[in-house]
Formats: structure tokens, sequence, C-alpha cells
């Protein structure tokens, strides 16, 4: 986790060059963490409803985003 802790820290910098260029990567390391886990749920039996709720969107937007992978 030090990598996205040195992102999150890096955000905040007053040099927006700096902060956006860490948002971007810290947003692309949140993709690959969603995935991750949206991939493990699926191997553990769970319905695409149940992932949407606890990522706080629609089973439709989840299923799209991840259904076939």
């Amino acid at each position: 986790m030090t990598e996205a802790t040195d992102l999150a820290e890096r955000a905040g910098d007053r040099d927006p060059r700096i902060g956006l260029r860490a948002v971007a990567a810290l947003r692309r390391l949140l993709e690959q963490l969603e995935a991750v886990q949206v991939r493990s749920a699926r191997n553990q039996g769970w319905s695409w409803q149940e992932i949407a709720a606890e990522l706080g969107v629609s089973r439709q937007a989840v299923h799209k985003k991840y259904g076939r992978q």
C-alpha cells in the first residue's frame, strides 16, 4: 500500500501537474483493485446484484462493466 499512500500524498501537491498525474494513477489503481474484487466475488458465487450493492451502483452497470471478463 506504499504506492497508494505515496500517490494520495502527491494528489494533494500544490503543483497541479504533480497532483493531476497522481490522481490519474490513483484512478488506474482503483480500477484494477475493483476488477480484482469483482472477479473474487463472482468466483465465490456472488450475484451481480450483491456486487452492485456493495459498490453503490446498479446491477446493470456492474454487469456491463465486468460481465464479459
